[in-house]
């Protein structure tokens, strides 16, 4: 068997960045194109077409989701998104309420993998439980309330959150879920869905806690703009509101989180890091919808 060459198998996995009919249909043939345009003796790829081959790959993802239909695949990343924060919120209290925290697991990797009638049952059990949790409240099993802060966690669960609020984050799910039912199939979500709740889930002290209304973290802030980010190049290369639809979505329920519970508890004003965050997420949001439109117009 001949052995493959270093260079070769590095141009492999960087293809890997390119949807899989993509390598299928042309793989090969632009595997070709790289190695003769490569000099033989090189072992890595320069770095100016790891850049162009990376680009090149998230914008044929980009262009392949843009062939799907529109509402049913915009609200079904929106309750995707949605459903694994309230799976991060819930993750870091796993050695406190493991059996809660393993049914919003199974329900999110229902959702996310887009099997609908498993993921009503199981999202609409979790949100009732964590409702009642955020209440003070008991359902299903006794849990001591509050559910103290763990390892992973500064604060109690839901202790800078409200009922009303909580509950409506899950409602979202739930109502996206029946909606994509009647549109009767969505494909699955990547599995990295599921490793987002990692980042998400640390809020582990540091400078943005301090005096902050909602759980953040570094690393839950840059996922977050990092993926609005992405939304809104994604409007800009394929002309499509589904990006706009989903990043709407996604702000309603973080505008929810952060606003409600102020108007139902004299929690204070809205600390000035909360509201940075959120002036963001809406300028994001904001270019996602100028992006697509622009070009639409440019294009007409």
């Amino acid at each position: 068997m001949t052995a493959v060459p270093v260079l070769e198998r590095r141009y492999r996995r960087l293809l890997l960045a390119y949807p899989r009919g993509y390598r299928r249909d042309h793989g090969d043939e632009l595997l070709d194109v790289l190695m003769e345009s490569t000099s033989p003796e090189l072992t890595r790829p320069p770095l100016k077409e790891v850049a162009g081959l990376l680009a090149g790959g998230v914008r044929a993802r980009m262009l392949r989701q843009a062939r799907r239909r529109l509402w049913p695949e915009a609200v079904h990343l929106a309750i995707t998104a949605v459903a694994v924060a309230g799976f991060a919120t819930l993750l870091p209290y796993v050695g406190v309420i493991p059996f809660w925290v393993a049914l919003s697991a199974a329900g999110t990797l229902a959702v996310v993998r887009g099997w609908v009638w498993a993921a009503l049952p199981l999202t609409l059990a979790t949100g009732v439980k964590a409702v009642a949790i955020a209440g003070g409240w008991q359902f299903a099993e006794l849990t001591m309330i509050p559910v103290e802060p763990t390892a992973f966690t500064d604060g109690h669960l839901f202790y800078r959150s409200s009922p009303l609020a909580v509950g409506l984050g899950y409602a979202m799910v739930i109502f996206g879920l029946v909606a994509v039912a009647a549109w009767r199939r969505v494909r699955p979500r990547s599995w990295w869905w599921l490793a987002a709740a990692l980042p998400l889930a640390w809020a582990e002290g540091g400078w943005l806690l301090e005096e902050s209304t909602i759980p953040l973290s570094a690393s839950r802030v840059a996922l977050e703009f990092g993926v609005f980010g992405l939304a809104a190049v994604a409007a800009f290369v394929t002309r499509d509101l589904r990006w706009t639809v989903a990043s709407t979505l996604y702000l309603v329920f973080v505008t929810v989180d952060l606003w409600l519970p102020r108007f139902e508890v004299e929690y204070g004003p809205v600390a000035q890091k909360d509201l940075t965050y959120w002036a963001v997420l809406v300028v994001l949001t904001g270019c996602t919808g100028i992006a697509t439109l622009r070009h639409k117009r440019q294009s007409d």
